[in-house]
């Protein structure tokens, strides 16, 4: 499929036949960064987020022995599109990573799912025969681009929005109490399984199980600082400490339009706001094999879905269905599952509503003890939940995001 001869740019073929045509597309590599506070202060919080997420790219193409010119798009999630994070960040940190400049590169927005729909499209290209090597990624700087900037002070949703919702629409934090009181979550459900969380993360990272995933990033006023172990799991996390923090979203006039509510959700049954940056090598399954390639993985089945944007944080349940169905696969033979853990109520309900196995849900830990840096997360999904396969033997791995506007997507794939 590749040409030989010189790489100043991608190396495409003018057409493709026929037998080409929905080819198998499979993972190669997957890393992340540590999570970082998002904060300032936090530890990735001194560096640029192009830089942050030039990081991952360089770390693919030196791990892999692969001449960058042979990629022939990068594609990038991040929610903050604002600031330093304006203007394509996945073009300008393809110029940071030293990169040549034929190597293109978009950014997109699905909210939280950012990258893990940009590990689609890059997918979908290679299978509809348009790419033959791509990279998805994705980025966050929480502590340098607060989320909700890109809003502050304007309306994003319009009068037309606000007709169709009178009532008006409210922030994921209420929808997530929502949750929780329609499913039957209680405050000491939710925080066990937020304890459940920090301890998975800090047994994983004790045993190195993290290790290849993350690739280090240089850190201090001379970069000559190492960054490498995820900030935000708390070892001495427990149910009962949990129990101590107040509810973060209890406002006075959300009291008022839900009465009934048992506020529950609080920062410590919740994601923390988090610095970092994803990406995954992604080719066709036959060019892996001419470049000497290990394909670790094999993308299986998509979906994305649409839910109640006032919940907001359900789709991942009509995502999972989908996807099931496509795959043609039962929850029952999926070896492990990854639903980001936004907040503690949107695994629970989404385990009550398929009958998954607890044991098989976010087995190293999740976004509330690894972070959630928005555009990077659903690539920091499928790095743990691969690497989780690879060390137990698992066949199928299913991953789902809840995103904001009541979206999902869900992926599966299936280790090679």
């Amino acid at each position: 499929m590749l040409t030989d001869g010189p790489t100043d740019g991608p190396t495409r073929l003018p057409h493709r036949r026929k037998e080409d045509i929905m080819r198998q597309a499979v993972i190669v590599d997957i890393v992340r960064t540590a999570s970082g506070k998002g904060k300032p202060g936090g530890a990735l919080s001194g560096v640029h987020p192009v830089d942050l997420y030039a990081t991952v790219l360089r770390a693919l193409a030196e791990r892999n022995d692969l001449d960058p010119g042979r990629v022939e798009d990068v594609i990038t999630g991040c929610v903050g599109q604002a600031g330093q994070q304006a203007m394509n960040i996945g073009r300008n940190a393809v110029l940071a990573a030293g990169w040549p400049e034929s190597v293109p590169a978009t950014t997109i927005d699905r909210q939280c799912g950012s990258s893990q729909q940009a590990m689609h499209f890059a997918a979908q290209g290679v299978m509809a025969g348009a790419y033959d090597i791509v990279v998805a990624g994705g980025v966050e700087s929480m502590s340098r681009v607060p989320m909700g900037v890109s809003t502050l002070g304007q309306d994003p949703q319009g009068p037309g929005v606000a007709r169709r919702y009178p009532q008006g629409l409210v922030g994921q934090g209420v929808s997530a109490e929502l949750i929780a009181q329609r499913w039957g979550l209680s405050r000491e459900r939710l925080d066990e399984y937020s304890a459940r969380s920090h301890r998975l993360a800090a047994e994983t990272a004790n045993a190195g199980g993290f290790d290849h995933e993350i690739v280090p990033v240089r850190v201090g006023g001379d970069g000559d600082g190492r960054f490498a172990a995820d900030e935000t799991i708390r070892p001495s996390t427990s149910p009962e400490g949990l129990a101590a923090l107040r509810p973060s979203f209890d406002a006075p006039e959300m009291r008022e339009r839900f009465p009934d509510l048992d506020w529950r959700i609080t920062a410590g049954n919740s994601s923390p706001l988090t610095d970092g940056a994803a990406a995954t090598l992604i080719m066709g399954e036959d060019v892996a094999a001419k470049l000497g390639l290990r394909a670790r993985a094999r993308f299986h089945a998509f979906a994305v879905a649409g839910d109640d944007p006032l919940l907001m944080l359900t789709a991942p349940i009509p995502a999972t269905q989908q996807v099931l169905a496509r795959a043609g696969l039962g929850i029952d033979t999926i070896d492990a599952y990854e639903v980001n853990e936004a907040f503690a109520p949107v695994p629970l309900a989404w385990l009550a509503e398929l009958g998954g196995d607890l044991e098989r849900l976010n087995c190293r830990g999740g976004a509330i003890a690894l972070g959630h840096p928005l555009g990077a997360s659903g690539i920091r999904l499928m790095a743990t939940m691969l690497h989780h396969l690879e060390a137990t033997g698992g066949r199928y791995g299913l991953q789902t995001m809840c995103e904001g506007g009541g979206l999902a997507n869900a992926t599966v794939v299936e280790r090679l």
